[in-house]
C-alpha cells in the first residue's frame, strides 16, 4: 500500500510540473522552413510567438506529407513515442491526399484519408493526450469575375464528420481562410502567399508565384486563425496564450 501511494504521489507530482506539449503534424503549409534568403514560411513556424514560456509547440509538419505518408514513413510513430498525458496533437492534413496520381500520398477522402484521421485521434488517445482536428488551409484561387474558388473538395466536410462523430475539437481553419481570402480579394491576398519578384531573393533570382505556400505575413495570419478558432471552442491550451504576442518574422 505505501509503495502505492507512494508511486501515486510521484505522478501527481510529475503531472503538476510537466509543461504541456503541442505536437503539430501536417503538411507544407504548416512545416518549418528555412529562413536565410527564403520568403517562405509555415503556420506553425510561427505559431510559437503567440504562446508563453508555460507551453511547448513541437513541429513536424513535413513538405509533401499527406495522411498516408506521414505514417509509412515513420513520422507518426515518432511523435507517438513522445506522447504524455496533457499533450496536444494538432492535425492538418488534405493537400496532398487530394494528389490522386501520386501512389505514395493519395487517400481517398471518404476511405483512406478519412480511416487515417480516426487512426490519428485514436492512438492520440491511447497515450492520454489531446487531439485536434483542423481542416486544411485554402489554396489562393479566384475566377475571371474576383470570386473565391475552392479547390479542397470533400476533404474538410471529412474532417469535419470525423470531428463530430469522435467527439474532437475542430478549428475549422478552411472556413476560417476562405472568409479571410474572399474579404481581401484577388490583389491583396497575393501578400499572403508567394508572389516574389525577379532578384529580390538570390535563391530565386527569376522571382516565384506559389498560390499554396506562406509569406512571412500569410503565416502569421493563417496562425492566427488558428488561435482565434482555439478560443473560440475554449481549448484548454488556450491558457498560455500571450495576451499581445510579439509578432515577427
Amino acid at each position: 500500500m505505501l509503495k502505492l501511494l507512494l508511486g501515486m504521489l510521484l505522478l501527481f507530482n510529475l503531472n503538476v510540473n510537466y509543461n504541456p506539449v503541442i505536437y503539430l503534424v501536417g503538411d507544407s503549409t504548416m512545416a518549418n522552413k528555412p529562413v536565410e534568403d527564403n520568403p517562405e514560411r509555415g503556420w506553425g513556424q510561427l505559431f510559437p510567438l503567440f504562446f508563453d514560456e508555460g507551453v511547448t509547440i513541437e513541429n513536424n509538419a513535413k513538405n509533401g506529407r499527406s495522411t498516408k505518408n506521414f505514417i509509412r514513413e515513420g513520422l507518426w510513430q515518432n511523435v507517438l513515442d513522445k506522447l504524455k498525458p496533457g499533450d496536444y496533437v494538432f492535425i492538418q492534413f488534405g493537400h496532398n491526399d487530394q494528389k490522386i496520381s501520386d501512389t505514395n500520398r493519395y487517400a481517398e477522402a471518404h476511405t483512406t484519408y478519412r480511416q487515417n484521421l480516426i487512426r490519428y485521434v485514436a492512438e492520440t488517445r491511447e497515450k492520454g493526450a489531446n487531439p485536434v482536428l483542423l481542416t486544411p488551409v485554402n489554396r489562393r484561387k479566384f475566377d475571371k469575375d474576383g470570386k473565391f474558388i475552392d479547390q479542397h473538395e470533400d476533404y474538410p466536410s471529412v474532417v469535419r464528420s470525423v470531428a463530430t462523430e469522435m467527439e474532437v475539437p475542430l478549428i475549422d481553419l478552411h472556413k476560417k481562410s476562405e472568409k479571410v481570402f474572399s474579404e481581401l480579394g484577388e490583389e491583396k491576398t497575393k501578400e499572403l502567399f508567394l508572389w516574389i519578384p525577379p532578384n529580390k531573393y538570390k535563391s530565386l533570382p527569376n522571382g516565384k508565384t506559389d498560390n499554396t505556400h506562406f509569406s512571412s505575413e500569410g503565416a502569421i495570419l493563417i496562425a492566427s486563425l488558428v488561435v482565434k478558432g482555439m478560443k473560440e471552442i475554449a481549448l484548454p491550451i488556450s491558457k498560455y496564450l500571450k495576451q499581445k504576442p510579439a509578432l515577427g518574422n
